[in-house]
């Protein structure tokens, strides 16, 4: 790759800090212009705004993986999002066809920082899991249960699912894993969100009192009876996402009395008692779908992240759109990656210094990838 000679990279992010918005604007794209094709940076939908305008595809995390798998000419991928996003854009992008279309030379997937993690995700580590699935092995037939991880966890958890003839899951599809499933055995370990896997449940008929809850930090049995284990279809891990945890059911109840024409839509992370007071839940792809397509005036309180809700809001002054609670909550992690970091990445990536390099080793990637072909063959 050509040095960028005329940019003065830093090893450090810190002198990036204090460049005005402008300047590191002007030198991301100085950046992208240089390695043109070669280059994709890719912006999640909870991204700020001011990271999104400088991506090159916008979507959600298996999405915008997907999107640069494709790329024929992509050798670089820049991900603004969080570090379970970034392992699976590497595990899709180096694919052994995508690596044989390449004469096996593999893409580079940079995350601008590091620290950008999910609170989801590391509730579910993989010493846990093996050890529940251990665990559950004393009281029903390990043989009896698909596990299922939400994309929203690491590449190790994937992998798990890939050697244990499990699957992933997205929330627009998660019903469709769960179908899947349900055709080869009589019980499901979905993980690392029990909201999704509780409200994708009970749509397809499954009782609450067959979804035991697994706390990994309870030993005994998760802090489960056999005889709820033994009666269980669903057993939930015990995580939540942290923005979609916020929303509560009189947030709700307020909208409806202040406003008696609302919509309320939602995000399936949210809690049953939100979800199932909401007139539509849905993917994040599904919300933007959903407010694109309704009618000028049309009344919106919407739960899920603040910065996707303020940019459906900009983008859609037709509409009033508002945030359905009271107290302003973002994904944190995910705004971490700023500016200053994206430019910093870049341009060493530009003198030929690559950091923050997510490289998942190759027999986690292997196993992954066999549990996210599952979910693409169920999905196609």
């Amino acid at each position: 790759m050509p040095k960028l000679l005329s940019i003065n990279s830093f090893p450090d992010v810190k002198p990036y800090k204090s460049l005005e918005n402008h300047q590191l604007q002007e030198r991301i794209e100085s950046v992208r212009r240089h390695l043109g094709s070669e280059l994709l940076i890719l912006g999640h939908h909870y991204q700020q705004d001011e990271v999104i305008e400088h991506s090159d595809l916008r979507g959600d995390s298996y999405q915008l993986s997907k999107m640069a798998a494709e790329s024929k000419e992509c050798r670089y991928i820049v991900f603004c999002g969080v570090h379970f996003m970034a392992e699976t854009a590497d595990i899709l992008a180096n694919r052994p066809d995508c690596l044989s279309q390449r004469n096996g030379n593999r893409v580079q997937v940079i995350l601008p920082d590091l620290s950008a993690g999910c609170s989801m995700a590391d509730m579910a580590a993989i010493d846990q899991v093996e050890t529940a699935w251990a665990d559950l092995g004393d009281v029903i037939d390990n043989s009896d249960i698909t596990p299922i991880t939400y994309i929203n966890s690491a590449a190790s958890l994937k992998a798990f699912c890939g050697k244990h003839g499990g699957a992933v899951c997205t929330s627009s599809n998660a019903q469709a894993v769960l179908d899947w499933a349900f055709s080869k055995t009589s019980r499901v370990l979905f993980f690392p969100d029990q909201h999704l896997g509780r409200n994708t449940a009970l749509k397809m008929g499954i009782r609450e009192n067959e979804m035991p809850v697994w706390n990994p930090h309870d030993d005994d049995l998760g802090g489960n009876s056999e005889e709820s284990l033994a009666n269980s279809r669903v057993i939930l891990w015990q995580g939540h996402c942290s923005v979609h945890q916020m929303f509560q059911p009189e947030h709700v109840h307020q909208f409806r009395e202040k406003i008696p024409d609302v919509k309320i839509l939602v995000h399936p992370e949210c809690r049953r008692e939100v979800n199932d007071l909401a007139d539509i839940s849905g993917s994040t792809g599904k919300i933007i779908d959903t407010v694109k397509k309704a009618a000028p005036g049309t009344q919106w309180a919407i739960g899920t992240e603040l910065h996707l809700v303020n940019r459906l809001q900009k983008e859609h002054p037709e509409q009033n759109i508002q945030f359905l609670s009271p107290t302003l909550c973002m994904c944190a992690t995910m705004y971490r990656i700023d500016l200053a970091h994206l430019c910093w990445s870049l341009e060493n990536l530009a003198n030929g210094n690559i950091v923050n390099v997510i490289r998942v080793d190759d027999v986690t990637s292997d196993h992954s990838l066999i549990a996210l072909e599952r979910m693409l063959n169920l999905t196609n």
